[in-house]
């Protein structure tokens, strides 16, 4: 992962304050310093990251991997993150449902 420089730990502050307005209609949105990015929760539960090179990743189950990898996603090292392609943050309506289907994996993951 390598250190974030401070240019890349402000522009992931920058996405993070835009990621808790944008997932606001998903769930009540919290977040956490994580190794030199941000854990993005709904309700309590991760199912987003900014990671420390500035790059907004959701959590998609084996359901959604196809979608993510059609819309040219990269997955987050072993971790089940996908980035968010730029088509997708540009329209809230697709980010909220990728999102949504976010949440529902994480929170589906956690009560295993």
């Amino acid at each position: 992962m390598g250190k974030a420089t401070a240019e890349q730990k402000a522009k992931a502050a920058e996405i993070e304050s835009w990621a808790v307005a944008a997932l606001a209609p998903v769930a009540d949105i919290t977040t956490k310093k994580m190794f030199g990015g941000y854990g993005i929760f709904g309700n309590g539960v991760m199912f987003a990251m900014v990671t420390s090179a500035a790059e907004l990743h959701l959590r998609a189950g084996p359901d959604h991997q196809a979608r993510y990898e059609a819309a040219g996603s990269h997955r987050h090292g072993r971790m089940p993150y996908w980035s968010v392609p730029s088509a997708v943050t540009e329209d809230l309506d697709t980010l909220v449902a990728w999102a949504t289907d976010a949440l529902a994996t994480s929170q589906a993951a956690k009560s295993r």
